[in-house]
């Protein structure tokens, strides 16, 4: 059987270094192939100094290649606040019933795309008010799973965030 393929998007400076490497530790133990996209192929420099290289550009993703998408947040997160590219990915992916997530500032790329409309989540407690602006189901939680959506509220939560998303990839 062929892995559970997993799509990270990255800031392109500035991610939040444990929610990237939290959920990457846990997907790669299940056995999963983590990709990450990013708006530049350059040395990425996450806000506590972890560099990494993203494998593709945002631009050049296929949606339809990937089982989860995970949006990393951090401050740079606000980048794909209101990237078309990002919400195409996110829209298809939610359409398709697949794993749609993000913690810390970054789901309110999936607020802002529509997707959150009616549906329970979290978000870092700064961008609270925007985020129930777009017509999400606010919870005071770490980790908030809602169908395939899965979000969560900041660095405390990544590992819990990254074990949130494979417990509902075993179960497809």
């Amino acid at each position: 059987m062929e892995p559970k393929k997993i799509l990270m998007i990255v800031a392109s400076k500035n991610f939040r270094d444990e929610e990237y490497q939290y959920p990457r530790d846990v997907f790669e133990k299940a056995g999963y192939k983590v990709t990450v996209a990013s708006t530049t192929k350059k040395p990425i420099a996450g806000m506590l100094s972890m560099k990494i290289k993203a494998d593709i550009l945002l631009e050049e993703v296929d949606p339809s290649s990937f089982d989860a998408v995970v949006f990393v947040g951090g401050i740079g997160s606000t980048e794909y606040w209101n990237h078309p590219k990002a919400h195409e990915i996110a829209l298809e992916m939610n359409q398709n019933k697949k794993v749609v997530a993000a913690i810390c500032l970054a789901p309110l790329t999936l607020g802002k795309c529509g997707i959150m409309k009616g549906i329970k989540g979290t978000i870092y407690e700064s961008a609270k008010k925007e985020f129930l602006e777009t017509g999400a189901i606010y919870k005071d939680q770490g980790v908030v799973v809602h169908d395939h959506i899965i979000t969560a509220n900041g660095p405390t939560a990544a590992k819990k965030f990254g074990q949130a998303i494979v417990q509902y990839l075993e179960k497809q």
